[in-house]
């Protein structure tokens, strides 16, 4: 009798271990997997050194005045732009992607540059006229009001009319990063494959997954020569549903 019961505990307990074991690799496999890319996602392009550089080079040319590359870039931080990317799994490691570049966040990225770039300016023409003997006020709106007679406009608006331009173009950004089609990841390679139009590129990341974060930390196939993500790694956010979406910030 008592070894029949034990016969019967061992057969239960067997079965109990083997149903959790099929659980274990059936959430791992499938019902995990399934979600683990789906959702919204975004990633912030840093443009700040690229301005920097930009601004640095035009200015370097007024004649008799020193700025550094440390000196602009206290003028110029963080300036980013957003990239959205909406991701469905539909299969164990594949699904559908859909990739763009934020038109608003260029544009509040792009004021923003001009803004420190003409703040960069303005002290520096104080300073040269300063060296000339000029006698005049070199306050602020002295200064600003010099250049607009000078100019016919503010300095805003000429540098961003005639200065140099501080941003790769909207164009060029959504040429690199706008774009749809299917995915697969396997082995911490996420495979992508554009659909643009009739003509399909493939591109291979190498990625991280950790929580609510996405790592790109290289990649091959179609890169452009020129590719203006020179710097990895690319980070995305996953963005919860009850979360607002994250907005461009001006650190002047």
């Amino acid at each position: 009798m008592g070894k029949t019961i034990k016969n019967a505990i061992f057969i239960i307990l067997l079965l109990t271990l083997s149903v959790s074991t099929a659980l274990l690799v059936y959430l791992h496999f499938f019902s995990s997997d399934e979600k683990e890319l789906s959702g919204e996602w975004t990633t912030n392009l840093d443009m700040t050194e690229h301005a920097v550089v930009t601004a640095l080079d035009w200015l370097q040319d007024i004649e008799a005045v020193y700025i550094s590359l440390e000196d602009m870039e206290g003028y110029m931080r963080g300036l980013t732009v957003q990239v959205n990317m909406t991701m469905e799994q539909t299969g164990r490691r594949e699904g559908t992607f859909k990739c763009n570049v934020s038109p608003e966040s260029y544009e509040a990225c792009n004021q923003a540059a001009y803004e420190a770039f003409a703040m960069a300016f303005k002290e520096l023409l104080t300073e040269r006229l300063s060296m000339a003997g000029y006698t005049g006020s070199t306050d602020k709106e002295a200064i600003e009001a010099l250049v607009s007679e000078t100019f016919g406009m503010s300095t805003l608006s000429y540098l961003m009319e005639y200065g140099p331009k501080l941003l790769p173009s909207l164009e060029d950004l959504q040429a690199e990063y706008d774009g749809s089609g299917t995915y697969k990841a396997e082995e911490d390679i996420l495979t992508r494959e554009f659909d643009n139009g009739g003509s399909v590129t493939t591109k291979a990341e190498y990625y991280i997954r950790k929580d609510s974060t996405l790592i790109l930390t290289g990649e091959s196939g179609v890169v452009p020569d020129d590719s203006i993500s020179d710097y990895y790694p690319i980070i995305y956010e996953q963005q919860m549903p009850s979360s607002a979406s994250p907005t461009y910030v001006n650190n002047d």
